[in-house]
């Protein structure tokens, strides 16, 4: 017998999800792609952001709304909840329709929903024994996870909305509607309702990440604790974090280092167009940043640690900021490559890799679109073996250097052999060398053989070897053949980065290529 038949013949709703939670009734289904992050190898501290395909049965399935107040202390997050609000009851609409359980959890707000059936519900759910003490609130547990990667001692991030750090909320936002089969609570009751109907799965959405939807008795925390399967909705919650705080990145940056400790330590993520089945992703209106996805493969440089590093402290402000490392078994592949289809711009640190046909494609896609790119040191001879072909399921770009780059790559001085780099006067007007000192400076790597570069290269930066008679040139920009942007340096050793010549200009080219894209913030000169 369907719910909806229960409905017409006018029975009780609690008896209807009773019944169908015995008769083992399914629901519709949940076709999620949830997303986690998976360490490189251990004791890297690096991560793979892998995504899998996971069906859920609705009608075994919670969705958790933490926190959505009707007003806010600090108005910049109260503003940020109504524009998400729409959204976010869209998707509880389908959930609830699809056979979920709706939970909402306003907490603070019990009373103004104290004679509601849907509160009565919540507390009439029966006290089941765990293995595990439920908690009023579950702090962060160093056993399992390191400090969270945003400070929030001031943690609004527009100083001209705070207000008093008082209750501005009655209620949850009017924009979520409450039906009658829903449950109101702001405690652990949650899970208990939860268990009572044979639940594992939740879907938690709401504010704010990085403390409520984390801390809270019905959140994240203390899911896993009890062992449910949370899965954290992440374009449908948003952090309290102000970018004056460290790591002193953009709002949404801020939100992005949220869900990556999420997904490395608690639990999946997935997305609002998930459950809707529209395939978008809600983004927030002043979001406006451009996608910066970094790929650095190669065994010489480390720039696997030092390139994220460098964008999360130089372009952190200004860009949404993704990594993609090389596998540290299966040299030819790339986990969570897939990224490289929302880039907007690509920065590029990978040496000899020969690809699967599938992923090497989405570099070529990337660059026939017209899109940006930036490389660095090893991208000059990234997607070929010096002498021999591809192996069998593999391909190559063997001219990837000349066409894309426009350089010319033929190997390197000895690596025992000081080098220098120095800007060239005819280019300083460019906007990459703004603010780079113009003497010599000493350069930490061996200096690159590229003479002579394609004839649509301008040469912006020229190298010397002590003891050797030709210079090189160690930093160009070009055109690529869809017509995007494109900038290199052979500069990337290590100590290249402690250099602020070096710095300045890598952070400048990176602007410089995102060209039209929108930016927030001009870099600090």
């Amino acid at each position: 017998m369907s719910a909806t038949l229960f409905k017409r013949l006018r029975f009780p709703v609690s008896l209807v999800l009773l019944f169908l939670a015995a008769s083992g009734v399914k629901g519709e289904t949940f076709h999620l792609k949830l997303r986690s992050e998976s360490e490189v190898s251990p004791g890297t501290k690096r991560f793979h952001s892998l995504t899998r395909r996971e069906d859920w049965d609705a009608s075994r399935t919670a969705v958790v709304i933490c926190d959505m107040w009707d007003d806010h202390y600090c108005r910049s997050s109260a503003k940020r909840v109504a524009e998400m609000a729409p959204r976010m009851n869209e998707v509880v609409k389908k959930a609830r329709a699809a056979g979920a359980l709706i939970i909402h959890c306003p907490s603070g707000c019990m009373n103004f929903y104290a004679d509601t059936p849907q509160r009565k519900l919540a507390q009439e759910a029966p006290r089941l024994g765990t293995t595990v003490p439920l908690e009023g609130w579950c702090y962060q547990d160093p056993e399992r996870e390191p400090e969270m990667p945003v400070k929030i001692d001031q943690p609004c991030d527009d100083e001209d909305a705070l207000r008093p750090r008082v209750r501005f909320y009655n209620r949850q936002i009017e924009t979520i509607e409450i039906a009658p089969e829903d449950a109101i609570t702001e405690s652990a009751e949650a899970f208990f309702l939860m268990k009572s109907r044979g639940i594992e799965n939740v879907l938690v959405m709401g504010v704010h990440t990085n403390m409520c939807v984390l801390g809270r008795p019905f959140g994240i925390r203390q899911l896993v604790r009890q062992g449910m399967k949370p899965v954290l909705v992440r374009d449908m919650t948003d952090s309290m974090y102000n970018p004056a705080e460290p790591p002193f990145v953009n709002h949404f940056t801020g939100n992005d280092l949220i869900f990556e400790h999420i997904e490395k330590y608690w639990c999946p993520t997935t997305t609002s167009g998930d459950i809707l089945g529209d395939d978008k992703v809600f983004r927030f209106a002043t979001d406006i940043r451009p996608h910066l996805v970094i790929v650095t493969a190669e065994d010489e440089y480390r720039t696997e640690e030092t390139l994220p590093a460098f964008a999360i402290r130089e372009l952190g402000r200004t860009f949404k900021i993704s990594v993609v490392y090389g596998d540290e078994e299966e040299k030819w592949n790339l986990p969570g490559v897939a990224v490289v289809r929302d880039a907007d711009l690509l920065l590029l640190s990978v040496r000899r890799r020969n690809l699967p046909p599938e992923q090497l494609a989405l570099f070529r896609d990337h660059i026939a679109a017209g899109k940006p790119l930036v490389g660095i040191r090893t991208a000059s001879h990234a997607f070929h073996q010096r002498n021999e072909g591809a192996g069998a399921g593999l391909d190559e770009w063997r001219d990837f250097d000349a066409v894309v780059l426009g350089g010319n790559y033929t190997g390197h001085h000895g690596n025992e052999i000081k080098t220098f780099a120095k800007v060239v006067p005819d280019a300083r007007p460019h906007p990459i060398l703004a603010g780079v000192d113009p003497d010599e400076f000493a350069t930490a790597g061996s200096l690159y053989q590229n003479t002579p570069l394609q004839k649509n290269t301008e040469v912006l930066m020229m190298g010397r070897a002590e003891g050797i008679e030709q210079p090189e040139p160690v930093a160009w920009v070009s055109a690529g053949p869809g017509g995007g942007r494109v900038f290199y340096t052979s500069l990337g050793h290590p100590g290249d980065f402690e250099v602020p010549a070096f710095r300045t200009m890598l952070r400048n080219a990176v602007y410089w290529a995102a060209g039209d894209l929108p930016v927030l913030v001009t870099p600090k000169p």
